[in-house]
């Protein structure tokens, strides 16, 4: 399609402003100091022109509504509508943020308290803990959460020395990061040769410093640790605590209650799990669910269910860690996920998990004989495959994801998890069917095959695409932050 510069005709419009009503000094013109030197180079289009050019343009878009979307280690399978409907319902949708924290604002507002409620409770009850905060507003801001509480557990024991977070290197990349930001210094932890966590490595980098351990569960090599409940007893009678990374929830979620294997906290992605939108930087939700000693440190404000049916919010709490969002986090999110939960219920979500297994492990299966498997055995919900034969022809993993826009799907995560050279990371979800996997599996097969055969032309991809192969190396070095 061409830019909208180059549709319509000079003198065309798409619509008539009225007269300036603001005279300047007795005059009915902009005072000299508002108007432009010249005229704002806009396109001059019809109201056809300019609807038809933007309903095109976002037609180049991809997404989950539109496309199948196997990006690994983000789960971006298909939003129900129903959720949608919840959220716009005009109760929900009109209520200012602080009718709750009203003196009588209780009353006003007992429907939306009642769904933070019941969503806490559902939450800590498929994860198998004490009780749950819904307030962070994205997954890292829930591993933030988490061992900010933490930190605030060793305080209270008078356990300062406890300054060292230890992160296996199979761990999602925000992990780090969250560590630093509480103010722990990270230490790595290695992989063993099955891609669970080595617990030699372990063993030896365990000690009176040690504040706990971030293990994502499953983690990012689409593993669940057979030695999960080894690793978090060894952390445990070390005195620390472990937090359990729930981004990859959606594997287990329904069969296994990660607080039953011994996780202290662990936060979920409502957007992974339970449905609700992602991308474009948010809204999001990361809610953290905790065992009983850390209840005391959870963020305050909390909902309350009283004796009479009725619910408030609660701010008493001295040990809290504070408050961790404006208001009570992302209502509607959260709304979105109360619905979800309660359209699949206990059984709805144990199908979801075997269903998720089972789209990765067949996926996996089809495409082992084309693409390396740095480990061969059975994944979760997604698989991690390798295009380091291809890249003996000169075709590397970012290649193979521009030929994949080509054949009409977004590409998988590349790149990472960083122990894989020239990862591609897949999630089929549980969403898609057998049919749209198949297709993807056949263009990933095409593709291999013409790595052997022609790899240049694999190299020249996206061709069907706006806009071409870029130099991305040229793109991010001088980049053009201003137009011309």
């Amino acid at each position: 399609m061409e830019l909208i510069f180059k549709v319509g005709a000079p003198g065309r419009r798409g619509v008539t402003l009225p007269k300036c009503d603001v005279p300047p000094l007795g005059g009915n013109d902009l005072p000299a100091t508002l108007r432009r030197p010249e005229p704002a180079a806009l396109p001059e289009v019809s109201e056809l022109e300019a609807v038809r050019h933007f309903t095109l343009l976002s037609r180049q878009n991809m997404g989950v509504d539109t496309h199948f979307y196997p990006l690994g280690s983000c789960t971006m399978k298909y939003n129900p509508k129903i959720n949608e409907r919840m959220a716009a319902l005009p109760g929900f949708a009109n209520q200012h943020p602080l009718l709750s924290q009203l003196r009588k604002g209780g009353s006003l507002c007992q429907g939306s308290l009642e769904v933070l409620y019941e969503t806490e409770r559902m939450l800590s009850s498929l994860m198998g803990f004490a009780a749950t905060t819904l307030q962070p507003m994205a997954g890292a801001n829930g591993e933030l959460t988490a061992i900010m509480m933490f930190a605030a557990y060793h305080k209270s024991r008078g356990d300062d020395k406890r300054r060292i977070m230890l992160i296996p290197d199979a761990a999602h990349g925000t992990n780090p990061a969250s560590a630093a930001v509480a103010g722990f210094e990270c230490r790595d932890i290695p992989s063993n040769a099955e891609g669970d966590v080595d617990l030699e490595g372990l063993k030896a980098a365990l000690g009176p410093e040690v504040a706990g351990i971030m293990l994502t569960c499953p983690n990012t090599l689409g593993f669940f640790d057979r030695n999960v409940e080894k690793v978090i007893a060894m952390v445990h009678q070390a005195g620390g605590l472990a937090y359990c990374d729930g981004a990859n929830f959606n594997a287990i979620v329904g069969r296994v209650r990660p607080g039953d294997l011994g996780f202290d906290a662990m936060h979920v992605n409502v957007h992974k799990t339970f449905s609700t939108p992602h991308g474009g930087g948010g809204p999001g939700a990361g809610p953290v669910g905790v065992c009983d000693r850390l209840v005391p440190f959870l963020p305050k404000s909390r909902v309350v269910k009283n004796s009479d049916g009725t619910y408030h919010l609660a701010y008493n709490y001295p040990q809290s860690i504070g408050y961790i969002a404006p208001f009570y986090g992302n209502f509607a999110i959260l709304l979105r996920t109360y619905t979800y939960l309660m359209m699949c219920g206990r059984e709805g979500f144990r199908r979801i998990s075997e269903n998720a297994v089972l789209n990765a492990n067949y996926l996996r299966e089809r495409l082992a004989p084309y693409y390396e498997q740095k480990y061969r055995r059975s994944c979760m919900h997604e698989c991690v495959l390798s295009a380091s034969c291809q890249s003996a022809n000169g075709v590397h993993a970012l290649d193979i994801a521009k030929a994949l826009l080509d054949a009409g799907f977004h590409a998988p995560t590349i790149y990472f998890p960083l122990i894989i050279p020239e990862a591609m990371m897949i999630e089929p979800t549980e969403t898609e069917s057998k049919a749209t996997i198949d297709a993807f599996c056949e263009a990933m097969i095409a593709i291999a095959k013409a790595v052997e055969t022609d790899p240049d032309s694999v190299k020249r991809c996206p061709l069907t695409t706006p806009v071409s192969r870029m130099d991305e190396v040229a793109a991010a070095r001088n980049p053009v932050l201003a137009s011309l």
